[in-house]
């Protein structure tokens, strides 16, 4: 009865905690919130300036007063503190104009490959930052369920969620993640890895944003049918002032091919740790391709090449995890089965 009534006021709702972006999806209105997960703050006082997009524009132009922290890396929590005021501020947007704030039911999705004292602590930082309860789901798992992939059924379905800070290979079956592996490799290392191209072959220093805008305009996982040229534009190491080059999309896909051979070599590590019946309906069924690095021109290719299966890129891409978080919130009793165990519920608080 009382879970009745704090629905009436509470708006559930259903986090995709990214490295890169944050993004909300509240029961019965969909997706509300999607920015960056960034926030600048102060460093004399240590107040918190800015959330989301504002902080993401502050990201390497801040004076020396005021620094732009993502406050979780490689998909788990860096910084306790931080991550909670960002999800309260996120909790607090989706209430605007409510006369009190209520105590919203959450669940999160997490990387399959965190532990339990990381897990823990997204559970407290949700309840801190103002839940009622808390529930995490891995996020592959959620993406699964967001993609339209048939998790409840006894036949398995593979999911690549290929997020800012890592990537996440998995077979489900049964409501069940069946076999899955973890790679601290995303968005953010290719950026990383066109930075480290730069400086190697051209002397030229750029910053990581410079890096991500290259990768979305011309970068790819396979051969182009029409290579496509941009200009790297940094400062030159060796005279310390501003240079231009032109670069094309083959040497980009040159530099991010460590990153990507990675993610191809767990996908198939994953394949051949699944059992048999499953590899069936893997093929079958092909793999689903989901978040934002499933945006990389090729990538599908490169991967259907590689495991001789067909592979789908699923709609909407970015939204997956947190569009699955909503369905489970939607019919808890069907996923139960689909959301983590709470085994560390022992841990001291």
């Amino acid at each position: 009865m009382l879970d009745s009534v704090f629905g009436l006021v509470s708006r559930d709702i259903g986090v995709d905690l990214g490295t890169a972006n944050t993004l909300v999806h509240v029961r019965g209105r969909g997706i509300v919130i999607s920015e960056p997960s960034v926030v600048a703050k102060d460093t004399r006082t240590g107040a918190v300036l800015a959330i989301g997009a504002e902080a993401k524009r502050m990201v390497g132009r801040t004076p020396a007063s005021i620094t732009a922290v993502r406050p979780l890396k490689d998909g788990v929590i860096s910084d306790f503190d931080i991550t909670e005021q960002m999800l309260r501020y996120f909790i607090q947007k989706v209430h605007s104009g409510v006369a009190f704030l209520p105590r919203p039911r959450v669940i999160i999705g997490i990387p399959s490959g965190v532990t339990e004292v990381e897990k823990r602590a997204v559970q407290d930082a949700a309840l801190s930052a103002g839940a009622r309860w808390a529930r995490l789901v891995e996020e592959p798992m959620a993406a699964a369920i967001g993609a339209g992939l048939p998790v409840n059924e006894p036949s398995g379905s593979m999911i690549v969620d290929i997020g800012g800070g890592t990537t996440e290979v998995a077979v489900t079956s049964l409501g069940g993640i069946v076999v899955s592996r973890s790679i601290r490799i995303g968005g953010d290392e290719m950026d990383q890895d066109i930075v480290s191209y730069a400086r190697r072959e051209f002397n030229l220093l750029m910053g990581e944003r410079t890096a991500e805008d290259i990768k979305i305009a011309i970068g790819s996982a396979y051969p182009l049918d029409e290579e496509v040229t941009t200009f790297f534009r940094g400062r030159d190491l060796l005279t310390g002032l501003p240079r231009s080059i032109e670069v094309t999309s083959a040497q980009i896909r040159e530099a991010l091919d460590p990153s990507i051979e990675q993610i191809v070599d767990a996908i198939k590590d994953t394949i051949e740790e699944t059992p048999p019946e499953l590899v069936a309906d893997v093929m079958d069924q092909g793999i689903y391709l989901a978040g934002g690095g499933a945006l990389l021109r090729g990538l599908d290719t490169r991967v259907a090449e590689a495991t001789q299966m067909a592979v789908h890129v699923a709609d909407d891409p970015l939204t997956c995890v947190v569009r699955g978080c909503g369905m489970i919130l939607d019919d808890l009793e069907n996923y139960e089965r689909s959301l983590v165990v709470e085994t560390y519920a022992a841990l001291p608080r």
